[in-house]
């Protein structure tokens, strides 16, 4: 990568920066390869540490670069197309899920979640977690949040806890009649917990796809799952499966 002068361009010197290495990426770099460390960087190309922070967040952002603890900053492959609707409405836990349930409590909800649910503020409902993975890399981990009385007849499961009692919870919870499901997906930073299990650092971008599930005219179930930002292409279709969507071409490794 050679030297740049930024101090003329009138757009933001960190925009700039990410252009030119952008352009780095696409014809200097493979895919899995690591970035020369942020001091190296700065002085390559004139910048203050923080510029090419801000440059190289914003491409971890559009899902070009990958931070990993341990390693560092590596080109990041071309992002996947992960399915998470199809046409044909169904329950969690179907023969056509993707997900692994983990683990299920019962917990008190987030104060959004139980308006939502329309539970008392400190009345617990079951939380099933789960996780789902891609090409042997973890791509999403769920909360799905069941009030109690979507499952009644859960009391007769002699499953107390973890993945069968979490299966045991999803099996019940389809005897009701799914009436419609609502999507909605916005951009958000990784929480702990959710940057451990996808091996992510805490405030990593990530995509938070909220489902809301309704049968007999009220929320039944609350799904909130967490995608990778920087390897996931959401897709909303009938495929039901996971493409590999190229952007720009990149070096194979």
């Amino acid at each position: 990568m050679g030297t740049t002068q930024l101090g003329t361009v009138p757009e933001p010197k960190y925009w700039h920066l990410r252009t030119v290495l952008s352009e780095a990426l696409d014809s200097e770099f493979s895919v899995g390869e690591i970035l020369p460390n942020e001091r190296d960087l700065a002085a390559r190309f004139g910048v203050a540490r923080a510029t090419l922070r801000q440059a190289l967040e914003q491409l971890e952002l559009e899902g070009r670069l990958q931070r990993r603890r341990g390693v560092g900053t590596t080109v990041a492959p071309p992002r996947m197309g992960v399915s998470v609707g199809t046409a044909q409405q169904a329950w969690p836990g179907g023969p056509h899920d993707a997900w692994q349930a983990l683990d299920c409590a019962l917990e008190v909800p987030p104060a959004a979640v139980a308006e939502t649910l329309v539970t008392g503020r400190d009345e617990s409902v079951h939380v099933v977690r789960r996780s789902r993975v891609s090409h042997g890399q973890p791509v999403a981990a769920e909360l799905l949040y069941i009030p109690a009385d979507s499952v009644p007849d859960l009391s007769g499961i002699d499953a107390p806890s973890g993945a069968a009692r979490a299966r045991a919870v999803l099996r019940e919870l389809q005897r009701l009649e799914l009436e419609r499901q609502e999507n909605a997906v916005e951009l958000g930073s990784a929480r702990a917990d959710d940057a451990r299990e996808l091996d992510r650092l805490p405030g990593a971008p990530v995509l938070v796809v909220t489902t809301r599930f309704v049968a007999r005219g009220r929320t039944a179930a609350l799904s909130v799952a967490t995608y990778r930002a920087d390897t996931c292409r959401l897709t909303f279709g009938d495929s039901g499966g996971v493409e590999i969507h190229h952007g720009p071409e990149r070096h194979a490794s």
